[in-house]
This record gives structure tokens, sequence and C-alpha cells, in this order.
């Protein structure tokens, strides 16, 4: 995405543009690694060295509440954050706390006409996600 799209959806979901939120929205759209709220900060340091860690997090939780980014949290704990909205999966290998994003249709669809048919009792389905837990094999993490 590019700047003036990033821009373009910040003021479509009612965000001012400024320039730490756009560097943040920026950040997170070039991080496809699903960045911590450190991660972003460090990255944006050098272009923008005033920007505290605090309003970091304060425009990473209004770009979550608009639903321009979405929030990951790994089995250690960590909140991490995709821009990545389309409906996609997740592997997260325990040893090296990556997350690498996974695209499966047959998952979707079987998970979808599962829970169609059989759903869950007093409780109403918004969203499917899967982590699938394990190790990255013969690759550079």
């Amino acid at each position: 995405m590019e700047l003036s799209e990033a821009r373009k959806k910040l003021i479509e979901k009612g965000l001012r543009i400024t320039p730490q939120r756009l560097a943040i929205f920026e950040a997170i759209l070039k991080l496809y690694n699903h960045p911590t709220a450190d991660d972003i900060a460090a990255f944006i340091k050098y272009d923008n060295p005033n920007v505290a860690t605090g309003t970091v997090y304060k425009v990473l939780d209004s770009l979550v509440e608009k639903g321009l980014i979405k929030k990951v949290k790994t089995e250690r704990d960590v909140m991490r954050y995709d821009a990545i909205l389309e409906n996609h999966h997740h592997l997260y290998c325990a040893e090296s706390d990556r997350i690498a994003d996974y695209y499966n249709n047959e998952i979707n669809e079987l998970l979808s006409e599962y829970f169609r048919k059989n759903g869950i009792p007093d409780f109403e389905i918004g969203d499917i996600k899967l982590q699938i837990i394990g190790k990255f094999l013969n690759v550079a993490k």
C-alpha cells in the first residue's frame, strides 16, 4: 500500500493525519513480520526520533479499534500487529517466536461449513482464525 492510500484509509476511518500516526501505520505496512510495538518504535525512530513509545501504543490501539490492523498474540504473550485484513491464518514457530501468514481456502471453507452446521451454543461467531503452532524446518530464521 502506498503512502497516499494509507492516508486515504486513515481519513476513511475518521482518523486525523498526523506525522506520528502516518509513520506508525506506514511502518506496519512495510514490516511484514507481524511487528511488536517496540519493533515499530525502533523502525520509525530514524525519521521520527521524538515519537515516544507510549504514542506508538496509543496509535496502535486506535488503528486496531478502527479496523485498520489486527492484533496477533503469540504463545509467549507478546502482542504483535498485522496489517493484512484479508482472511488468513498464522503459522507460529514456538522456538523463534516467528509468525508467518498462511492462506488456504479449503481450510476456510471447511471451518465455515463446520460451524454453519454445528455452531456453538449461546455464541455468535464473528471470525475464525487459526494459529498453527510448530517450528519452521530448513528455513532461515
